[in-house]
């Protein structure tokens, strides 16, 4: 079994910062790609940001210059840097990991996190 948690949300007010985390453990071999969704209220999950196991980076347009994907192998974890936050930034964010596991490292396993809730409001 893999488990995935998330942690760092809270409540920012506009311009504020703060830095979320994914931490994965369990039978896992390697994880690939690892990024972060976020759904506000009412609204569609989209794809904030992406990052390779090589460190190759992609950001969804209304984040670029503000938030900043990274990632520890040692760890297994992925974190993202929310800087110069803005109240449409308010959702909750998920980690979604692409990965093997050591029992079947033939197959690549999808996972999300539990998700964390943002608000950005004075």
């Amino acid at each position: 079994q893999v488990q995935l948690v998330e942690s760092g949300g809270g409540l920012v007010q506009p311009g504020g910062s703060l830095r979320l985390s994914c931490a994965a453990s369990g039978d896992i071999f390697s994880i690939d790609v690892m990024r972060w969704y976020r759904q506000a209220p009412g609204k569609q999950r989209e794809l904030v940001a992406t990052i390779t196991r090589g460190g190759t980076t992609n950001y969804a347009d209304s984040v670029k210059g503000r938030f900043t994907i990274s990632r520890d192998n040692v760890k297994n974890t992925v974190y993202l840097q929310q800087n110069s936050l803005k109240p449409e930034d308010t959702a909750v964010y998920y980690c979604n990991l692409f990965l093997t596991r050591v029992a079947d490292r033939r197959k690549i396993y999808q996972y999300w996190g539990q998700g964390t809730q943002v608000t950005v409001s004075s």
